[in-house]
């Protein structure tokens, strides 16, 4: 039996935001921040993960605000760029299920990090998410997408529960959808995500959104099959069979912020996903679900 993804609430249970333990956790960490702003990290290491191709000018701004903010919250977090190298179309999924590889020996947790989503409000902690997946950019607080069941823009999930889920699916080629999908392999796993609650900010000033729709338009091109498949939960692909290269990596700083930047090669299996190549002039349609 096939779950269908789709950009409005999927047929399963909505996500359960466990207010009690999320609030508790909030209280505790303020409260050490007060107490203790110029102590040591925590003892959890994060690893942020941002997919990335061409966006040069964004991860200057993102770099740059992303330590501000993170350092007043005394997180021990580590920046890699997850810059896609080949000339297949972009694959935001399959560029963390790499990251994920490559930091999860020496890091606890990651954030699945868009760079052009810039949180402004301290009330958004960037804490071990030890109950489960945590949702910083939720529905009610996303500047542009507001269905339940969204799961972009900004998650914070442990090690063991990425891998729990078998990290994300790898048919998505092109823009669009794989958080969907990734929403159901969360709750088919029985995990709950928490998201911020009582926050004093709302969808309007929560976060800046810095894309710039008219100088870097969406690939939103659907070709052979793609549309049929990709609206199907993957039971197929994930972190397990990932295909990549490292070309290589850079260590760089950008105003004072260190970060990693990881050149990768991914490999695509066209009798699988042919549409990692999308030839305009044949089997293509455009999608406007996301315009």
């Amino acid at each position: 039996m096939s779950c269908l993804i789709s950009i409005v609430p999927i047929n399963i249970d909505e996500c359960k935001c466990e207010n009690d333990i999320l609030m508790k956790q909030y209280n505790a960490h303020k409260q050490n921040t007060k107490l203790h702003k110029k102590s040591e990290r925590s003892k959890y290491k994060l690893a942020i993960l941002v997919p990335f191709r061409d966006r040069f000018d964004e991860l200057l701004t993102f770099a740059i605000h992303m330590q501000e903010f993170l350092d007043k919250q005394n997180i021990n977090y580590h920046i890699f760029i997850l810059n896609q190298f080949d000339r297949y179309r972009f694959n935001r999924a399959s560029l963390i299920n790499v990251g994920f590889l490559e930091t999860s020996k020496d890091f606890h947790y990651i954030a699945m990090h868009d760079v052009d989503l810039l949180p402004l409000n301290d009330e958004l902690l960037y804490i071990y998410p030890s109950k489960g997946p945590y949702h910083i950019s939720s529905p009610d607080l996303h500047p542009r997408y507001h269905y339940s069941t969204f799961v972009g823009g900004i998650l914070l999930i442990k090690r063991e529960h990425y891998m729990q889920v078998n990290g994300m699916s790898n048919k998505y080629w092109g823009w669009g959808l794989e958080d969907d999908e990734f929403y159901v392999r969360l709750k088919e796993a029985g995990l709950s995500i928490t998201r911020p609650q009582n926050i004093s900010t709302g969808t309007h000033n929560t976060f800046k959104h810095i894309h710039d729709r008219n100088h870097r338009k969406r690939d939103m091109m659907k070709c052979y099959n793609q549309r049929e498949v990709t609206r199907k939960r993957d039971r197929e692909t994930g972190l397990s069979n990932i295909s990549y290269k490292i070309i290589n990596r850079i260590k760089m700083t950008i105003a004072n912020t260190s970060l990693t930047v990881l050149n990768i090669s991914l490999m695509c299996d066209k009798s699988s996903t042919p549409w990692c190549e999308c030839d305009k002039t044949k089997h293509c349609v455009f999608d406007n679900l996301y315009l």
